[in-house]
């Protein structure tokens, strides 16, 4: 056996002798995988950004469950699973430029900034944007503006962009956020009414052509202002 052989196999090793990348392994291969992400770049990057330093201390026993976890203000984290599914979706690239609405704990925003040249994420909450530009920081990730807002429909600040994720759900389809996109982009976007949702892929195709696909079905929690369909009154 070569020295890197064995120096691999020491790191192997060692890592499965530590119960946290013990439960991050778990939670890649017995909730994402079987969710059908199976794209190797979305499984690296999932598995080389630690998702327990954007969930608060006391959670961070919880950090790989399969849940969404509370982050406060009426929010949650995504699950690890839909956030593999969301990503492999999307099949970004290294030059994109992406908008992410509703930046909530940070952690889906520094997948991102991971895999492509900018990330806008523009959160409601202050506080929340707040602490994630601090678990963003701490990690070094400086491909990424911040920014607070009402977003739901769009942020025409820094359009257009190559891929733009709602992270909430939206009651109707987001026609507005669609038209910031390049030719070429798409725009992922949970849309229905409980207990039927929908996660959508809206590709733009020309400067007037769109296609929406529907990729798979989940629910999600509302998106903050979320604009309802029109209740008619007889």
């Amino acid at each position: 056996m070569t020295l890197m052989a064995k120096n691999l196999d020491t790191n192997k090793t060692s890592r499965f002798n530590n119960p946290q990348e013990i439960a991050r392994f778990n939670m890649i291969e017995q909730q994402i995988r079987t969710w059908e992400v199976l794209d190797p770049v979305v499984l690296d990057v999932l598995d080389r950004v630690p998702r327990e330093d954007f969930v608060a201390e006391a959670q961070k026993g919880l950090a790989f469950a399969d849940i969404e976890l509370p982050i406060g203000h009426g929010q949650t984290m995504l699950s690890p699973k839909l956030e593999g599914r969301i990503l492999q979706a999307v099949h970004v690239k290294k030059s994109d430029k992406v908008l992410v609405i509703g930046t909530g704990s940070g952690y889906l925003t520094a997948l991102l900034a991971t895999l492509v040249k900018h990330v806008d994420a523009v959160e409601i909450n202050a506080d929340l944007s707040a602490i994630a530009q601090a678990r963003l920081s701490e990690h070094k990730i400086n491909n990424v503006t911040l920014h607070v807002a009402d977003a739901v429909n769009g942020y025409a600040v820094a359009a257009p962009y190559d891929v733009i994720i709602f992270t909430g759900a939206l009651a109707l389809r987001p026609f507005a956020a669609e038209k910031m996109l390049n030719v070429g982009g798409c725009l992922f976007a949970v849309v229905g009414d409980m207990p039927i949702m929908q996660a959508t892929l809206t590709q733009r195709l020309s400067a007037d052509a769109f296609r929406q696909e529907t990729i798979f079905e989940t629910c999600l929690p509302m998106l903050n202002n979320a604009p309802q369909p029109q209740k008619f009154e007889f």
